[in-house]
């Protein structure tokens, strides 16, 4: 049975139980069930500077030297990146529109607390790490992003067979943490009920109605950022219209909203990226497989949607600030874990982590992990298009 499928099992039978149990259950399900929930929440923290670190620095150096890649690559992540804040942005525009989990006050009395977010100068001064174990060992996100990028710029410049070793190593590191987290989220539905579990047995009926208006934030936000940024790039930078750009990308987004997978469109993608939007096959064959790996612009808008919805449900007002720092982590984690299973909620725990939100709202939204999951990655392919043929377009122009 797919994995999906069991986390969605999972909340529904949180669900079920939860109501039956009510609230003269709760205090054997809190003494005896919750603490299996946290302990798969510590699961997942294991893994946040680990996989980050290994991942991102492979990734950097997957680029290679060379002045043409160089170029290219350069002006692929850099509009990814431009993309993902936009998604990201978006999210919380949609988000704060709609209100997801305004008022729901699941957790009254027993809020966590949460540090203040520090001012935006100060989040860049501290990205520097002066101490970078020390920064991986506090789970200080930002900092352990920059050193890697570091790190990954460093091989490269070092080049031949020193950097391939060291290559070799931070592959293998980042495959390693792959396989751990694989194992990790194969204890998600345990994970999930025990953590809803007992905020359903307190709450009652009233648990429901917020993970619905998450998915239509979700929904509304993706096809906001798909016509309004996507189909825009592809007319201003591009020379096609939306028309022509959304029918080009129509049965790759298909796969990709079905499959759930960035991989499975990615043939499809790179096929009629040639044959229907004009893509030189030297373009696509880069730009595409670089985005399956590294664009997560649904993911991005996801982060941002749960993120505030989190906040709403403990209570807590997040500041201009905080917002800035959930797109900047956001947007740097998106290059660090992007192809890794279970990768959006890696990156919500991370930004949950970078701002100081409970932990625990991840389990709100894992149980409808899975439908989230569609839209974000139908955009996430929809992305690796629209930036596929803007790069096509600079380049003709280069040569």
């Amino acid at each position: 049975m797919n994995l999906s499928v069991k986390i969605f099992i999972a909340l529904v039978l949180s669900v079920i139980v939860g109501l039956i149990a009510g609230a003269e259950g709760l205090p054997f399900i809190k003494w005896w069930i919750a603490p299996i929930g946290t302990m798969f929440i510590n699961l997942i923290k294991m893994m946040i500077v680990p996989v980050v670190f290994f991942s991102l620095v492979v990734g950097i150096t997957s680029l290679g030297d060379t002045k043409k890649l160089g170029r290219i690559g350069f002006k692929t992540v850099g509009l990814y990146l431009v993309t993902t804040a936009i998604a990201i942005t978006i999210g919380f525009v949609v988000a704060g529109i709609i209100g997801p989990g305004v008022g729901t006050d699941f957790v009254a009395g027993t809020q966590p607390k949460v540090k203040e977010a520090p001012y935006i100068m100060k989040v860049l001064l501290d990205m520097i790490p002066t101490n970078p174990i020390d920064s991986m060992a506090k789970a200080a996100i930002l900092p352990t992003i920059v050193f890697a990028l570091f790190v990954g710029v460093g091989i490269v410049k070092v080049g031949g067979e020193r950097a391939e070793l060291l290559i070799k190593f931070f592959d293998a590191g980042a495959e390693v943490c792959y396989k751990i987290i694989a194992m990790v989220m194969e204890l998600a539905p345990i994970g999930v009920f025990c953590l809803l579990l007992p905020v359903v047995s307190a709450n009652g009926p009233k648990v429901l109605l917020p993970l619905l208006t998450v998915i239509a934030c979700v929904a509304v936000g993706c096809i906001v950022h798909a016509v309004g940024v996507y189909s825009t790039m592809a007319r201003i930078w591009g020379g096609h219209s939306p028309i022509e750009f959304f029918k080009g990308m129509s049965e790759q987004m298909m796969i990709a909203f079905t499959t759930c997978s960035s991989a499975a469109a990615l043939p499809v993608n790179m096929k009629n990226c040639q044959e229907k939007l004009g893509v030189s096959r030297e373009i696509s064959s880069f730009v595409l497989p670089l985005g399956a790996t590294l664009n997560m612009d649904g993911t991005a808008l996801y982060m941002g949607v749960c993120s505030l919805f989190v906040a709403n449900v403990y209570g807590i007002p997040l500041g201009i600030d905080q917002m800035m720092m959930i797109v900047l982590t956001g947007t740097l984690a998106s290059i660090g874990t992007a192809g890794v299973p279970g990768a959006g909620l890696i990156m919500l725990a991370m930004v949950l982590q970078s701002v100081g939100l409970p932990m625990e709202g991840l389990a709100l939204v894992a149980g409808i992990d899975r439908v989230l999951d569609m839209f974000r990655t139908c955009v996430n392919i929809t992305g690796d298009g629209a930036v596929t043929i803007v790069i096509n377009e600079t380049e003709k122009n280069a040569a």
